[in-house]
């Protein structure tokens, strides 16, 4: 600590400049936001200042805030946050940034190459794009290459499609071989009379 702040957010605030956006506390652990032409030298100085030592990757998620109606920490529809760790002092630290659709975000496989991998799922579920770590042109990650869209987007409906089998056969949808049950969401209601007898 540094007076009443964690040292992580004194040391990137210094480094960063208006790159460092702002840091906030929720449930226990520290969020600190930044710009996504900061990010390089924030996890930089996460891992290399030997007072901070956050040398450990642990993962990076994406998040599609497009029909999110709360406070937030960006303006931007996509969020990534990244979850470090420090094995030297048991601590994490969560970094967050932000980017529209058709933005990038610089990739963080040359400084953690645990990052390689998790950059192109949320890039091959998202659509959010990693300078760097791209793909091949027409090439998927996760999805068959000839997969349209990006699943995990807010307007992607909730459900299945129909399977083409290999012998001709076209499968059930999910939803065909869906049994309900007492919290049953996809239909916008949890705990229903038809399902729970309430």
């Amino acid at each position: 600590m540094v007076g009443s702040e964690r040292a992580e957010v004194v040391a990137l605030r210094d480094r960063l400049g208006a790159g460092f956006l702002k840091s906030k506390s929720d449930r226990g652990e520290t969020f600190i936001c930044v710009r996504p032409d900061a990010l390089i030298a924030a996890i930089t100085e996460l891992k290399e200042n030997p007072d901070l030592a956050y040398d450990y990757f642990s993962e990076c998620v994406g998040v599609d805030y497009s029909t999110y109606k709360n406070v937030r920490d960006f303006d931007e529809r996509f969020e990534v946050v990244y979850n470090l760790m420090s094995t030297k002092h048991f601590s994490r630290i969560f970094v967050k940034t932000a980017v529209n659709d058709g933005t990038s975000i610089p990739t963080l496989k040359n400084i953690f190459l645990g990052a390689e991998y998790p950059e192109k799922e949320i890039h091959d579920l998202f659509g959010v794009h990693f300078e760097g770590n791209e793909l091949m042109p027409g090439e998927r990650f996760l999805l068959p290459d000839d997969w349209i869209g990006y699943p995990l987007r807010k307007e992607v409906p909730l459900g299945g499609e129909d399977v083409n089998f290999a012998q001709g056969d076209r499968g059930p949808a999910v939803e065909d071989v869906s049994r309900p049950h007492a919290g049953e969401s996809f239909e916008g209601k949890t705990g229903s009379s038809e399902v729970s007898g309430r």
